[in-house]
């Protein structure tokens, strides 16, 4: 589960995204590959391998582990869209 903001007005969408898919969030295409959290504890803290590029010129805005708790230590660097984790789902 995913959630991202338009910084400009304030709008922010959800989408559930499956590993290994994309969706397009305000014009960014983001890809999850991965999705993990304590497996003692599903509701735990996520932490989410994402992608995020421009799908119009292909431009890769950011690309590594983002963890739910705490999105500003991998954060997304764009002037305009914000991108994070909320969780992942255990089935």
């Amino acid at each position: 589960m995913l959630r991202a903001l338009d910084k400009v007005n304030g709008h922010s969408l959800d989408a559930e995204v499956a590993i290994g898919a994309s969706a397009e969030m305000f014009g960014l295409l983001v890809t999850v590959s991965d999705c993990r959290y304590p497996a003692d504890n599903p509701t735990g803290d996520a932490y989410a391998y994402l992608s995020v590029r421009d799908p119009k010129n292909g431009a890769e805005h950011f690309q590594g582990w983002m963890i739910a708790s705490s999105p500003a230590l991998n954060a997304l660097d764009h002037n305009r869209y914000d991108v994070w984790v909320i969780r992942c789902k255990s089935s």
